[in-house]
């Protein structure tokens, strides 16, 4: 079943091969990058259908024109620009938690975790399965959920919410040899960890 599961990820790059070529071009990529006015009406045609959009194209030349007024750095002009150094920060902050969040410990461990929950072997691999769909659910959940909250609170939370739960598993795994049903407590927190990551970061 494994390598029809594997396999089954090369049906949807096919599925794209085939229809791309009847996706029209993006609008903005015509008129921005082509300077092809009329093609770029057609493409707006094409995906909205008929109608007046000329609001839609005056949008585009407005981004055209900050475009061409905007500079283009470098990375060490990028570090050394006093005005983005905020957001050099922010964005350098964000990616090193996302990687030192704990999500690739979890996926590396869970397997040990379930085969000492005393889970049937042939199961464990549709259990890991299963949170691999929950990563999936949690990150179809959070884009909606990003508008009514922001992302700010859902970072603020999920990293929370992940730093509580690590806290217990690690606690479940210390004590999963005194007590019989820590092994499923420590199975439900990955679980959850899996959950919030999706809807965090």
């Amino acid at each position: 079943l494994w390598p029809w599961l594997l396999a089954s990820s090369g049906l949807s790059a096919l599925v794209q091969l085939v229809t791309l070529p009847f996706f029209p071009d993006s609008p903005s990529y015509l008129l921005i990058q082509k300077g092809n006015e009329e093609a770029c009406r057609k493409a707006i045609r094409k995906l909205w259908g008929e109608g007046d959009h000329q609001a839609e194209i005056d949008d585009i030349m407005k981004e055209k024109g900050a475009m061409a007024t905007t500079k283009t750095l470098r990375v060490l002009e990028v570090i050394k620009e006093r005005s983005l150094r905020w957001q050099l920060y922010i964005l350098m902050t964000v990616m090193t938690t996302l990687q030192l969040c704990g999500i690739n410990a979890i996926y590396f461990y869970s397997f040990e975790v379930f085969h000492t929950a005393k889970f049937e072997e042939y199961l464990i691999p549709y259990v890991s399965l299963g949170v691999g769909l929950c990563e999936c659910l949690s990150s179809i959940l959070c884009s909606t959920l990003i508008d009514r909250f922001g992302r700010k609170v859902l970072l603020w939370g999920g990293y929370s919410l992940m730093g509580s739960v690590l806290a217990l598993l690690t606690m479940t795994l210390s004590l999963q040899h005194r007590f019989f049903w820590m092994h499923y407590f420590s199975v439900i927190l990955i679980f959850l960890f899996v959950v919030f990551y999706g809807i965090g970061p």
